[in-house]
């Protein structure tokens, strides 16, 4: 009797430590406490082109709504509210999921029951803590104009560049620490789509997700993403600021032969360029007036047309009218075949006008400066 009343209590405690089964889809079952009835919700979620989609609708009543639905993963997701201001960005996954609305601040409102928002949330309060930090040193900053604090203001400003810094790295270094968090994969599709992202940072940091995460379906077309980035960024990686600018060899409209190389040890501009090319002729006196005023101090142009499309006629003749008509004395060069031209083609240039920039070693300082901010950074090399 005694031997059955112990398998009896081994069963229930089997029975009572067996795991639920995981969900295979969601409910959101939210509290809009003070909206209306009848004012429509809605659940959004990003698509691959960054444009948000409705992907269901909702009707509150009696100060509540519920949406359901499927997700294949953990997935940044966004509710918004007819006549509610501000949205309230979430993390969705197939779980049951509790949403108090904060009418006043929709990014404020409490979500629960969904484990990836957790560490949302932790990622939000960081960068929004390092925001605040940086304003309030700027603030500081602006209000601290008096001379004789120069000392404090030097040394706000040295504490500011500290932020900012944290501020640049906390996404990437939140991926690092958590490589098992399905916002990690979400953080990384944000980022990767940012202007002067160092996509082979992010590469790096998504191959040391975990598998599980790897192997999603997210995480396989973002690996794609990241691949088709990368071959992007190959091509153009020779041409960032600070690398050395690539030679090239193009003919002069008498038929000899230009290289970069020739013009080494001097400050230079690679000015891209075409007689078709409005916006091109109207900067050519410009340009003309800084090389007239800093040509004898140590500046050179090498002009690239890009003459030479289909539709032009006689596009050497145009070439050729165009460098007489502006007064274009520098150096000359082009292979007549527009876009195509294989210098254009190694510059990456994809619209015209266009110029790099190099210092004395030819090495590239800067990009398609016009105006004053030419003349500037010209004169700023031939200083050095």
């Amino acid at each position: 009797m005694k031997n059955i009343f112990i398998f009896a209590c081994i069963g229930l405690l089997l029975l009572g430590c067996k795991t639920e089964p995981k969900r295979t889809d969601y409910i959101i079952n939210g509290n809009a406490k003070g909206v209306y009835n009848g004012v429509r919700t809605y659940l959004k979620m990003k698509e691959k082109n960054g444009r948000e989609k409705v992907v269901d609708t909702a009707i509150i009543f009696d100060e509540k709504f519920t949406f359901t639905g499927k997700v294949e993963n953990p997935t940044l997701s966004i509710i918004s509210i007819n006549s509610v201001n501000g949205n309230l960005r979430f993390m969705l996954e197939n779980s049951l999921i509790d949403v108090d609305i904060n009418k006043s601040n929709m990014s404020q409102s409490i979500v629960s029951g969904s484990l990836s928002q957790n560490d949302f949330e932790t990622y939000d309060k960081g960068i929004t803590a390092l925001k605040d930090e940086s304003r309030n040193i700027k603030t500081l900053i602006r209000n601290n104009r008096a001379y004789q604090e120069r000392t404090k203001k030097d040394s706000m400003t040295n504490l500011l560049s500290i932020v900012e810094k944290k501020l640049q790295d906390y996404p990437i270094d939140f991926i690092k620490a958590n490589t098992n968090s399905y916002y990690s994969l979400s953080l990384i599709e944000q980022e990767i789509v940012k202007n002067n992202v160092n996509i082979e940072t992010y590469s790096s940091a998504f191959q040391n997700l975990s598998s599980e995460l790897k192997e999603t379906t997210k995480g396989i077309e973002i690996k794609n993403k990241i691949d088709d980035l990368l071959i992007a960024y190959q091509k153009t990686a020779q041409l960032q600021i600070g690398k050395i600018a690539p030679n090239f060899e193009a003919p002069t409209p008498d038929g000899n032969m230009v290289s970069l190389n020739d013009l080494k040890g001097k400050v230079t501009i690679i000015d891209f360029w075409a007689a078709w090319c409005g916006p091109c002729r109207r900067e050519n006196p410009n340009v003309v007036k800084v090389y007239n005023k800093y040509h004898s101090q140590g500046l050179e142009i090498i002009g690239v047309s890009l003459d030479g499309s289909r539709t032009q006629k006689e596009p050497k003749q145009a070439w050729l009218n165009a460098i007489e008509k502006d007064k274009l004395t520098w150096h000359q060069v082009s292979n007549l075949q527009y876009f195509n031209d294989p210098v254009a083609q190694l510059y990456n240039i994809t619209s015209i006008p266009a110029t790099y920039i190099l210092d004395k070693d030819g090495k590239i300082v800067a990009k398609n400066l016009r105006g004053i901010m030419l003349e500037r950074k010209v004169e700023e090399l031939l200083q050095k």
